[in-house]
């Protein structure tokens, strides 16, 4: 199987990008990725002052997924995610939510082995793998650094862009512009410290081109559930954004007035916090597959 290595990288997402690799409808392959600091961070002496920002957060790729074109759906099956044999968490003033009460940084090396990220001596947390970045070349005319999620993807930092799962990503240019990155051993809703447990590591992914199943944002498919996501300055505006899309994708696929989706979504569905510490914040709504016909988008 084709691995695709991580020594090709954009730091934003941009439609000019020219592509670095290239790979077929339905292809499934590996991606190898650096943490988000592109592995500048080996032990716990480096602290987040220490490092060249202006290489952060950058992202494998663009990959050209052949036959793809303005108009299309890009999903991308998430098959596998593998770690290296570590991870790292920094503290910094200013990160995160209570960032103000951080007065010196603190650099965490946290060993990943035997399916646990150890913490502590004491406390050891199972793995919850997932990509933190995963998007496309966002509508000409836009340049997006990697760290900013949008309705293009990218830094989406959603836990369920995990091993199951397909993103459903609105293709902008021919070839989609894929570019995949930020990998974390484990993270919670919000991303509350500034940082998961950020990894380096390789995925495995199948991409396939639908042209059927529109997207205005991205959409996260499990087996038993649909999220719709949106990014947006307030959480308030992200949910308005994420809610209105939904009951759209009801009022379609079960040929219901707007008053009955609208109705059927508050007795259904549920808004969720993916995180709230980037240039803008992301939420989505958990949309449960309880009726046949919206197995699937």
């Amino acid at each position: 199987m084709r691995v695709i290595p991580k020594d090709r990288v954009i730091f934003s997402f941009n439609a000019s990008n020219t592509a670095n690799y290239e790979v077929e409808n339905g292809e499934t392959f590996w991606v190898e990725t650096d943490d988000c600091y592109s592995g500048q961070i080996k032990n716990s002496s480096v602290k987040r002052p220490d490092i060249d920002i202006s290489i952060m957060d950058c992202s494998v790729g663009p990959i050209s997924i052949r036959g793809a074109m303005p108009g299309d759906t890009l999903c991308v099956e998430i098959l596998a995610i593998e770690f290296g044999t570590q991870g790292v968490m920094v503290t910094s003033r200013g990160l995160g939510v209570l960032g103000e009460r951080i007065t010196e940084p603190d650099t965490k090396i946290i060993p990943i082995r035997d399916g646990f990220a150890h913490f502590s001596d004491r406390i050891r947390l199972p793995l919850t793998p997932m990509i933190g970045v995963c998007g496309v070349a966002p509508k000409p005319g836009l340049d997006i650094h990697c760290a900013v999620p949008g309705d293009h993807g990218s830094n989406l930092d959603t836990k369920m862009v995990k091993v199951g799962s397909k993103v459903y990503l609105p293709v902008s240019v021919e070839g989609a512009g894929l570019a995949v990155g930020d990998l974390h051993a484990c993270m919670g809703d919000g991303e509350l410290s500034g940082t998961g447990i950020e990894t380096p590591g390789r995925i495995c992914i199948k991409t396939t081109i639908y042209r059927d199943r529109p997207v205005d944002r991205p959409v996260i498919e499990t087996v038993d559930s649909l999220y719709f996501l949106a990014s947006a300055k307030t959480l308030e505006e992200g949910t308005k954004i994420a809610v209105s899309d939904t009951v759209a994708f009801l009022e379609r696929k079960l040929e219901l007035s707007f008053p009955d989706a609208y109705r059927l979504l508050s007795a259904t569905c549920d808004i969720q916090i993916s995180q709230v510490v980037n240039d803008l914040v992301t939420v989505r709504v958990h949309c449960p597959k309880f009726n046949t016909r919206i197995e699937t988008l």
